[in-house]
């Protein structure tokens, strides 16, 4: 005991000891060393005035900073979890037109309209997209049709695989088998054999029209098929739900509803469908696989604050991007912007995920795969997207905008432009069948010099109305410029398009 005691003398001596009004001398620790490790009694924050003694927060404080706590926690899982709570509100919507089980598929019969709220839908490819539910199905089998372009996300909007011309069938068409994660039988001979690690998974399908959309859908009727592997002798029918012009949401909310959601997601999953850390942001807010999900009143409260904080967080990522590979010319103020930044579709780079990048894509825009952010001449498609205007202004629908492509527009198929609603992030509703102009559209004139001028505005200017998309007044919108089969003078951006520039 003597020995231990006779230590205290020196430890008391290298102690430091903070008296309010008291200066305390220390040996070897200067005083702004001593400020800058302590804490005032009294601090004015952002979340409002902390009280200390001594350092020790009181009741109060002890509140409010587990309030922010909780809040902060909140919107990171909002923010970080935006591809799962996507995916899933996409199952959810086209379970309410019908589509709520693997053999139930939605095509767009009449193509993509503004009715359906999809993210950055397009309204010029053929799409047909299915919910696999391999939990209660267990392996299913997908006969896929030859001239396919399509592939496979897991629950996280994570991207699996890749099907048709870009998969393994190389366009020719196939059986699929998709394997559920934990499944442990044989794996039959015959399949192209796919191993999910989560139980709800996305297939996403495009046809192509270059022969006409009536055969493209036709071929997809007629011979796209799935299926459970325990029923393969007599398979059941595979149901298509033509979803051209019917009005539902798949888009996430932002209040509570989007948690509860989230938590149903992760009661049905495998524990490891995401790491640790991911597991703990959601467990900090009530959030764990097993147990009831049953926030109380004031976390009610957090949740729906942080909702809308992390849908807000969302759209100052979006229109203000502040990290690398965003804007397409980055060595001008161009607006022009891309979806993946730096064409990343992991999102992952140097060892580190980008906060930043993961939700800039999800909040926007569904549907990963590599195939979407790699340029090859002459296939293929690449988008370009103006959130802003020429002077880096929200685009107002109540005015008139031009957009001029130079001549020779580098493509081997069509370009297109496409409007969309700011709120929705979905196709603009005016009273145009589908809120897009392009090279494909028989009123669309050329200029003397072969370039094009397009115009947006909420009614056409005179002599322009092949060329014109319908804004409307009092909102805003954003636009999509899509060049399908894009030529190397647009991949090395040799050729570029006008920024959008303010007309009146």
């Amino acid at each position: 005991m003597k020995q231990q005691f006779g230590r205290l003398p020196a430890l008391l001596t290298a102690a430091i000891f903070l008296v309010p009004g008291v200066e305390v001398a220390s040996a070897g620790v200067s005083h702004e060393t001593l400020k800058s490790i302590s804490i005032p009694d009294k601090i004015e924050t952002s979340i409002g005035t902390l009280d200390f003694f001594d350092g020790v927060p009181s009741d109060t404080t002890i509140d409010k900073l587990y309030d922010n706590l909780d809040r902060m926690r909140a919107i990171e899982v909002y923010l970080n979890n935006q591809g799962a709570g996507s995916l899933n509100a996409m199952r959810k919507g086209n379970a309410g037109i019908g589509a709520g089980a693997s053999n139930k598929v939605t095509i767009t019969e009449q193509l993509l309209k503004s009715e359906s709220l999809y993210l950055t839908g397009n309204t010029s490819t053929l799409y047909a997209l299915t919910y696999l539910d391999l939990k209660s199905e267990g392996p299913l089998v997908v006969e896929l049709p030859p001239d396919m372009l399509g592939f496979l996300d897991d629950a996280w909007f994570r991207f699996i695989g890749n099907l048709g011309v870009i998969g393994p069938d190389q366009g020719k068409g196939g059986k699929y088998l998709l394997l559920p994660p934990d499944y442990r039988g044989a794996e039959p001979e015959g399949y192209f054999i796919v191993k999910l690690p989560t139980y709800n998974n996305l297939m996403f399908l495009r046809g192509s029209i270059a022969h006409g959309l009536a055969p493209a859908v036709e071929n997809i009727k007629s011979k796209l098929r799935i299926y459970p592997l325990a029923k393969a002798d007599n398979p059941p029918a595979t149901e298509f739900i033509n979803m051209s012009g019917r009005s539902y949401s798949t888009i996430v909310s932002r209040d509570i509803g989007f948690f509860e959601d989230l938590n149903e997601l992760v009661q049905v999953e495998p524990i490891d469908a995401i790491g640790p850390e991911m597991r703990g942001q959601l467990a900090a807010i009530g959030i764990v696989k097993g147990k009831p999900f049953n926030p109380d009143a004031r976390m009610k409260k957090l949740l729906n604050e942080a909702a809308t904080l992390g849908n807000a967080t969302a759209r100052a990522i979006t229109y203000q991007p502040r990290i690398d590979g965003v804007f397409i010319y980055p060595d001008t103020d161009s607006a022009w912007t891309t979806a993946y930044a730096n064409k990343n579709t992991s999102f992952k780079a140097d060892g580190a995920m980008g906060l930043d990048a993961r939700p800039l894509f999800y909040f926007n825009a569904t549907g990963v795969t590599p195939a979407m952010a790699t340029s090859h001449p002459g296939a293929g498609s690449d988008y370009a997207l103006a959130y802003l205007d020429a002077d880096k202004k929200a685009f107002d629908g109540s005015k008139t905008y031009k957009l001029h492509l130079p001549p020779n527009v580098p493509i081997n198929n069509f370009w297109a432009v496409t409007l969309y609603d700011t709120q929705t992030r979905s196709l603009l509703q005016t009273s145009q069948t589908f809120p897009t102009v392009g090279s494909q559209n028989k009123g669309m004139k050329k200029n003397a010099d072969g370039s094009y001028d397009v115009y947006f505005a909420p009614v056409a200017p005179e002599g322009k109305e092949g060329n014109w998309v319908q804004t409307v007044p009092g909102k805003s919108w954003f636009t999509i410029l899509r060049m399908y089969g894009p030529l190397e003078p647009w991949i090395n951006k040799t050729w570029r398009p006008s920024e959008i520039e303010l007309v009146k």
